[in-house]
């Protein structure tokens, strides 16, 4: 009987006793994950390194980047590869979903990461450089030299640096190289394949990074979507949104200067100057392509004040296509301007200035028609005799007191010199053979 009760007073105890937490029981590992798609510009850069930073902030065990881009700019390549170097948090890149591509600057950029990874159906190379010259002119052949020579070892260095095959990224430089997954994992220019985001994760559970174990079995994953300034500045640095905020301002301050009082053109060509002038800093734009589309500006505005009889609009046209033909021509290929977009553009503000702007000149200079200051120049008919002390006109179907300095005969014809309240100041007609018509 006592051990009954005793047995039964344990089992009472033990069910109020609380369990004690292992100290060692740690929570789930967290993975965070951000999406590169298209190509690589200083928003990309800014994106990588905001995706970073909140990875560390979250306590992230691993920043996976999803890549798929067709290439981009060098030196935000260079800017994102200093990044993956100076991070203390491992980064892995993987070239996915099926079909995408790790092109140009994705090369770089895959092989400076911690690890390196593609999905099925993928291609990583063709990383031969785009030659552009300071203000975005094209290099010639010793600058060429410089910047294939500069790449190379670039890429070389990245290789050495992960363990990788130096050799075939200096292919993939120099002779514009280019593999699919399988071959890129059998050349180690990749470290593992994945078919997608969850088989990465177990893969790399247990995986040792500069020393540290990755723990990404079960991670809670967090994705990282760019903010609303990365993707309004994302969009501001697209050739296409860059050519119509070029045509947004040349037609607001233009239209605005030829026709006044508008005031809605000119506040929106001001502000699309401004995102243009922003857009084009962070971009290598083509200075001449700037000179020659104000060239075009300039010739459009002087076929309304010269008779040339549309050459100096067909010259304007010429500069503006060629300006902006040169804009943005000789950046990477995705970020090239395709001539769907130029002979659009260029038909469409030829006629800007043929048909509006040439009006609103001419407009502004044309003689007065309304109001007394319509008569000035004007002839009138004398219908009673014109003396100092006054006389009395007939011009454009009124009658009106004038005064001259002159004695004028009733029946003749006069000139409107001025007005002084309700008289007119008249002076004799120099050719009395031909009167005018009245009107």
């Amino acid at each position: 009987m006592i051990r009954f009760t005793l047995a039964a007073f344990a089992v009472f105890v033990a069910a109020q006793v609380e369990p004690v937490q292992d100290p060692e029981e740690s929570p789930p590992p967290s993975v965070s994950v951000i999406r590169v798609d298209g190509a690589i510009s200083p928003v990309t850069t800014n994106y990588i390194r905001r995706g970073l930073s909140e990875a560390r902030e979250r306590g992230s065990s691993l920043l996976v980047v999803e890549l798929d881009t067709p290439g981009g700019l060098l030196e935000s390549t260079k800017d994102i590869v200093q990044i993956f170097f100076e991070s203390d948090l491992p980064i892995a890149v993987f070239v996915s979903p099926d079909g995408a591509r790790a092109a140009s600057a994705g090369t770089f950029i895959t092989m400076a990461a911690h690890v390196a990874a593609m999905a099925p159906s993928t291609t990583i190379g063709a990383a031969s450089p785009v030659s552009i010259a300071p203000g975005g002119a094209e290099a010639d052949t010793v600058m060429q030299k410089k910047i294939f020579a500069y790449s190379e070892s670039f890429i070389e260095s990245i290789a050495d640096r992960r363990g990788r095959n130096a050799e075939w990224a200096i292919s993939a430089v120099r002779e514009g190289s280019s593999v699919t997954e399988t071959r890129a994992l059998e050349l180690n220019v990749i470290d593992l394949l994945a078919q997608d985001r969850e088989d990465l994760l177990r893969l790399l559970d247990g995986w040792v990074v500069e020393g540290d174990t990755l723990r990404t079995a079960g991670a809670v994953v967090t994705e990282i979507p760019p903010n609303l300034a990365e993707r309004s500045l994302g969009l501001l640095m697209r050739p296409e949104v860059m050519l119509l905020l070029t045509l947004i301002a040349i037609y607001g301050i233009v239209g605005e200067v030829t026709n006044p009082g508008g005031i809605v053109p000119g506040v929106a060509g001001v502000i699309a100057l401004i995102l243009l002038l922003f857009a084009s800093a962070a971009m290598p734009i083509n200075v001449a392509g700037f000179a020659l589309i104000a060239l075009a500006v300039v010739l459009f505005v002087a076929e309304a004040f010269t008779p040339a009889f549309g050459l100096f609009l067909a010259g304007g046209a010429v500069s503006f296509f060629l300006g902006a033909l040169m804009l943005f021509q000789h950046l990477p290929e995705p970020m090239n301007l395709s001539w769907s977009w130029l002979i659009p553009a260029t038909l469409l503000t030829t006629l800007f200035f043929a048909l509006i702007v040439t009006a609103g000149i001419k407009a502004q200079f044309r003689p007065v028609r309304t109001g007394t200051e319509s008569l000035v120049g004007e002839r009138a008919e004398v219908i009673e005799r014109i003396q100092a002390k006054g006389g009395k006109v007939f011009v454009k179907g009124e009658y009106w007191n004038a005064i001259g300095p002159e004695e004028i005969g009733e029946g003749e014809w006069c000139e409107v010199e001025g007005i002084e309240g309700l008289t007119l100041k008249v002076r004799p007609w120099k050719n009395p053979d031909a009167p005018p018509t009245q009107v």
